[in-house]
């Protein structure tokens, strides 16, 4: 049995808990590592918070800077000298392009790390496919990215995202949303077949709680009628049926939805509320505009129609929400087009994972201060364009 095939025996028969325990022991045994630390990005994406059981815990690593954040933003290794000849190769853990975070392995030289580097790296990656399905039995993981408590309201709309990025060759797809840990509101949702992606951007009326609760049911609504097999339009009209039915008009749900064919890069699009969609083409950034239809909950049986808008090869859609595009500086002044042109603009060559982190702190600076007073969600779409069919 060789190595790698060791490794990855030992990461899938691990305890959920237990997967660092078990990379360490087979990168220790098997490829002669002296230190082994799994480091996961916090909720925030401004810090790689380290992946160990208290009271034993190390200081987190800036997710910007720095031989490891330099390893998350470029998603490749990143090798950094150590006292004594040894050298530390910092590993994306990344799966389908979710960017989970950073093993940081130690080898005893230069060498040693140059020998094996490629299969670190797809160490790096069954770790972090088996993380993913060990969240779903343990606490560890989610734990170890929070630098600071979310209120419940920001654990639910957590637990309802999808991922924050992913990717195919035919796209790219990155989200945030702050504040990180007290969103009540905001959310997103995304899911893709051999044929089509289904992205939803979600803005419920209300605080705390109530606004998390009610996004929740609107995006179990619209989950519910798209794994039915509805077109867009009745995916709305489902949903919109099932928040009235709750809430009786009283609150309502602002949406978003978009369905992209991947063979052709046709979009079918229901506006239903205010988040907005901005198009990047050759460095110009225009905001398309749809013909508005209700939120959904406002009245019984509402009736729902989408409209399509075809994208280009090369193409980056931006979405926000109304605390992005409405956010209030300190004297009053809209954040608005202009500025968020500009930071669509000015963030033209970062990867779509990383641009609604970019434009958050932006927006963060016209805000002048730290905590908004609403939530914002900037999602961010490149398309390169359809596979042709073999």
């Amino acid at each position: 049995m060789n190595r790698f095939v060791a490794a990855e025996r030992a990461l899938r028969s691990a305890a959920p808990h237990q997967l660092l325990d078990a990379v360490r022991d087979v990168l220790r045994g098997q490829y002669a590592a002296e230190e082994v630390e799994l480091f996961m990005a916090d909720y925030g994406l401004t810090l790689l918070q380290p992946v160990s059981t208290l009271p034993l815990t190390l200081p987190p690593l800036p997710i910007h800077t720095g031989p490891a954040g330099r390893a998350f933003g470029a998603q490749e290794p990143v090798t950094e000298d150590c006292p004594g000849g040894a050298v530390r190769v910092h590993l994306p853990v990344t799966v389908r392009g979710d960017r989970l975070g950073v093993l940081s392995v130690t080898m005893p030289s230069a060498d040693a790390a140059a020998e094996c580097s490629a299969e670190l790296a797809e160490v790096a990656e069954v770790l972090g496919h088996e993380v993913i399905v060990a969240e779903r039995d343990t606490d560890l993981y989610l734990q170890a990215r929070r630098k600071d408590r979310l209120t419940l309201a920001a654990e639910m709309q957590w637990q309802l995202l999808p991922a924050r990025s992913c990717a195919r060759p035919e796209y790219a797809l990155g989200a945030q949303l702050e504040p990180a840990y007290a969103v009540f509101g905001d959310n997103f949702d995304w899911s893709a077949t051999a044929d089509h992606l289904a992205l939803y951007i979600t803005n419920g009326m209300g605080e705390g709680i109530e606004a998390a609760l009610l996004t929740s049911l609107g995006v179990n609504a619209l989950r519910n009628a798209r794994r039915a097999g509805l077109p867009l339009a009745d995916q709305a009209a489902l949903a919109d049926q099932a928040v009235y039915a709750h809430y009786r008009g009283d609150a309502h749900l602002a949406v978003l939805m978009l369905d992209l064919e991947l063979s052709t890069g046709r979009l079918q699009v229901v506006d239903a509320g205010s988040p907005q969609m901005l198009r990047l083409r050759d460095r110009t950034v225009t905001a398309v505009d749809f013909e508005a239809q209700l939120p959904l909950g406002m009245f019984e049986e509402t009736d729902y129609f989408a409209q399509e808008f075809v994208i280009e090869p090369g193409d980056r859609l931006i979405f926000v929400s109304d605390g992005v595009h409405a956010v209030a500086g300190p004297g009053g002044e809209m954040y608005g087009e202009r500025a968020l042109a500009r930071a669509i603009t000015s963030t033209s060559l970062v990867p779509a994972a990383e641009v609604p982190g970019a434009i958050l702190r932006e927006l963060t600076g016209h805000r002048g201060g730290p905590e908004p007073d609403d939530d914002a969600l900037v999602a961010c779409l490149d398309w390169y364009g359809g596979i042709p069919a073999t």
